[in-house]
């Protein structure tokens, strides 16, 4: 499908010229241009900690540069606030969400603004308003709910509204994509189609080639903090977008040695459980992962893959079944006993079950072998032997910046935060490795790479439970893949066997038998 262009050439809404950043010695942005225009959708482009979001941060006013300017709408400003780029029309969508959980969708888009009736805040009135941009735009979303009741497409949407209704006219959206289902991907673009065709100007911070090419009219790469080239994005292919990048070429294929399975690792045998309503989600799920082999698990989300992980790693309580472990019962173990009987995962959210953001690399790097005589002794931490063990373990998963050990997890960029849990998990090298979502937020590099570390696990002799969004990601990695529709597993397909129409269809239900 060619995408529609809404580009106003003649209209130049924003200019960033030579912009340099710096953190102390640390030079995130090295003389940075970019140029956008009305109606525009401008992807920037760059792996993990190239310094996108720092660009984008000193365009919101979160942080001031250190020199270079910007200009919008072709007058010179300064922007040292959030507050002054809405007044000049600039929002910010963030790759982790900023809203209240337990306030309504309504609640969390006029907080800060509201519009009052006396002293009282006029709800009505608000919710006609919220109401009519959603409907003008397309952004489905349900005003009285409240927001952590809701997926994490809709909190997206939430945040688009939020932006909209402030006035917005260029919007910033920061890996829009990172946590969407293929569906929600779908409606994301055609919902920036419908921004860019009433002359909103979008800018796209990702690295997520095919969304590029699906969205955007024009893309800027930037590579270790410099700006490399603004390209059209008709001209270039996803091949040249990707070397770009990463400043070389790129496989997109996973190489993997044919090898036959040894024993079942983990069984899980007619597994019942609910969701966070109290509504049964998982109606007697079976699955099965050998030694030597990976299986993935497909699905849309909200078919119980979520709590059926939460179940295995012990952090959610299932009602009936079994779940095993190289013959062992971990059924309704807690967290630490299901990690003793040899399971490491990566999980689905990682500022939430994968880190403890307040704690530095080093700590978050031991967080379950703090207690090992090679890193305490007598109850007190060893920091010189945590601290080379960090280190070494930076650079062989290349963690950026990479002399991080001393600093806050929760200061990295996304991607580097999911390479500290993948360095950690796969280090553990325990006997089942369930990786979610492991590739969410990553570049395409550093994709690559942790495809390479997944397939490892396999090649040792590893079982790998494997559940992904990424259709691709399933497809390639797994030995085996079990389609999961409305908490069971409806259909098995083998490697080579798969196509995305086939799965696509087991996924919504097609083709199964229905009791």
């Amino acid at each position: 499908m060619e995408k529609q262009r809404n580009v106003d050439m003649d209209t130049v809404v924003i200019q960033m010229k030579d912009i340099v950043k710096k953190f102390g010695n640390f030079v995130a942005n090295d003389g940075v241009n970019l140029t956008v225009h009305k109606g525009e959708v401008h992807a920037i482009l760059g792996e993990n900690g190239a310094g996108k979001s720092t660009l984008m941060n000193v365009l919101y006013g979160l942080y001031r540069p250190t020199s270079g300017d910007i200009l919008v709408g072709g007058e010179k400003v300064e922007i040292d606030s959030p507050k002054k780029a809405i007044e000049l029309g600039i929002g910010m969508v963030h790759q982790h969400f900023m809203l209240v959980q337990p306030f309504t969708v309504t609640e969390n888009i006029i907080l800060g603004m509201e519009t009052t009736k006396g002293l009282t805040v006029d709800l009505k009135k608000a919710r006609e308003d919220v109401t009519a941009i959603s409907e003008r735009y397309n952004l489905q979303v349900d005003v009285d709910a409240k927001v952590e009741d809701i997926s994490v497409g809709m909190q997206q949407r939430v945040e688009i509204l939020k932006v909209l209704y402030r006035g917005a006219d260029i919007l910033i959206l920061d890996e829009p994509t990172a946590s969407l289902t293929p569906q929600e991907i779908e409606e994301l673009i055609e919902i920036i189609g419908n921004l860019t065709a009433d002359g909103k100007s979008v800018i796209l911070i990702t690295h997520k080639l095919k969304e590029i090419k699906a969205s955007a009219d024009y893309c800027t790469i930037i590579r270790r903090g410099k700006y490399i080239n603004t390209v059209d994005v008709n001209d270039v292919d996803e091949n040249e977008l990707a070397s770009m990048m990463v400043g070389r070429t790129v496989e997109f294929v996973v190489d993997k040695k044919e090898l036959t399975p040894g024993e079942d690792v983990l069984v899980v045998k007619d597994l019942h459980g609910k969701d966070y309503r109290g509504i049964e989600i998982l109606k007697g799920f079976n699955i099965n992962v050998r030694k030597g082999e990976i299986v993935g698990i497909a699905g849309i989300d909200g078919n119980g893959q979520s709590e059926l992980i939460e179940m295995l790693t012990g952090l959610k309580k299932a009602d009936s079944g079994q779940v095993t472990i190289n013959g062992e019962d971990i059924f309704n173990a807690s967290p630490r006993t299901v990690f003793q009987k040899g399971v490491s995962s990566i999980p689905e959210d990682r500022q939430k079950h994968g880190l403890v953001l307040d704690f530095s690399v080093a700590e978050n790097m031991i967080l379950q072998n703090f207690g090992e005589p090679e890193f305490s002794k007598n109850g007190v931490l060893k920091k010189g032997a945590i601290s080379e063990f960090t280190k070494k373990l930076i650079e062989k998963f290349d963690i950026r910046p990479n002399d991080c050990e001393n600093q806050l997890a929760g200061r990295l960029s996304g991607g580097n935060q999911q390479k500290v849990i993948i360095a950690r998990e796969v280090t553990n090298d325990k006997d089942l490795l369930i990786a979610v979502n492991p590739t969410r937020g990553l570049d395409v590099g550093a994709i690559e790479f942790v495809h390479k570390y997944i397939v490892d696990q396999r090649n040792k002799n590893k079982a790998v439970l494997l559940v992904s969004f990424e259709l691709d990601e399933i497809m390639s990695l797994s030995d085996r893949i079990d389609v999961i529709y409305d908490g069971k597993i409806v259909g098995e397909v083998a490697q080579g066997e798969a196509d995305e129409n086939t799965l696509g269809l087991l996924m919504a239900g097609g083709g199964v038998q229905h009791e």
